[in-house]
């Protein structure tokens, strides 16, 4: 299998990094993310690729760790030391599954895509970011993962730990399953509570919505902005691969989130707890 068995290089020369096409595509990918740190490309991963893409997901959904749980925007726990109605302390039903990195063998399409050559130099370049602040996540349950969400599931108002999340949309619910997201709510050194708490309080002005088509992928400053994904329902399961990338080289996941969202911690998270490159919540 090679790169060009799963995505559509013809429309989306990521390969050919020197071509006017790619010249072409990445300043108008540049300024998608400049208007609201967002960028879709339709049909990157073409039918051909897609059909290995939810064989794969399929084969391993049963490996999720399939977790219920109430969790604030931050996946931290509760500080009674703020108000009643702080953003931190404000809990919502979680209920979803995430199959973790370990699960995702080196000759698999989803890995194969996220480690090929000219990936990440491809997203780095959208992002416009230097190469000396861009890694792959160095986390061996969450650099490469699967969301599988089933019926009445989804996935509260939340930020990543991660700078920058890549998503290839692999298979579609029945129906339901809207991406929803307010760009850039908090920065590095702001963490905006307060515009975080309208949204919670159900203010939408500022609110954008996506409905993702399978093999669609998307790139997305998920650290700063605020995002959710509506309920799936119907008896088809959403599948989402997700890609990670962080700006401080040996980043992992924090201690609580790993243990929420994959069910089991590693030696690895606790020796890099606090390895990051700003002081915001998770």
């Amino acid at each position: 299998m090679e790169l060009h068995d799963l995505i559509d290089l013809g429309r989306y020369p990521i390969d050919r990094p020197d071509s006017a096409a790619y010249a072409g595509l990445l300043a108008d990918l540049r300024r998608e993310i400049a208007s609201d740190g967002c960028a879709v490309l339709p049909g990157f991963a073409h039918e051909a690729g897609l059909a290995r893409l939810v064989a794969e997901a399929d084969a391993v959904a049963h490996l999720g760790h399939r977790s219920f749980s109430r969790t604030n925007v931050y996946f931290s726990q509760d500080d009674p030391s703020l108000s009643a109605d702080h953003p931190v302390r404000q809990f919502y039903d979680r209920s979803n599954a995430f199959v973790p990195a370990d699960n995702f063998k080196p000759e698999g399409p989803l890995r194969m895509i996220y480690e090929a050559a000219p990936f990440m130099p491809f997203i780095r370049d959208v992002l416009d970011e230097p190469v000396d602040r861009f890694f792959r996540y160095d986390d061996p349950l969450a650099d490469v993962i699967v969301n599988a969400v089933e019926a009445g599931q989804g996935f509260p108002w939340h930020f990543d730990t991660n700078n920058f999340t890549v998503t290839l949309a692999i298979q579609n619910g029945s129906w339901g399953g809207a991406f929803e997201y307010v760009p850039d709510l908090r920065t590095s050194a702001d963490e905006n509570f307060e515009g975080v708490g309208n949204v919670l309080a159900g203010d939408r002005s500022n609110v954008r919505v996506l409905d993702l088509q399978p093999g669609d992928l998307q790139i997305f400053k998920g650290r700063y902005s605020l995002h959710r994904v509506a309920p799936v329902e119907g008896p088809r399961r959403r599948y989402v691969g997700i890609f990670s990338f962080v700006e401080t080289e040996g980043m992992c996941g924090g201690v609580e989130r790993t243990r929420q969202l994959y069910g089991r911690v590693l030696p690895r998270h606790y020796e890099r707890a606090g390895l990051r490159a700003d002081a915001l919540r998770d």
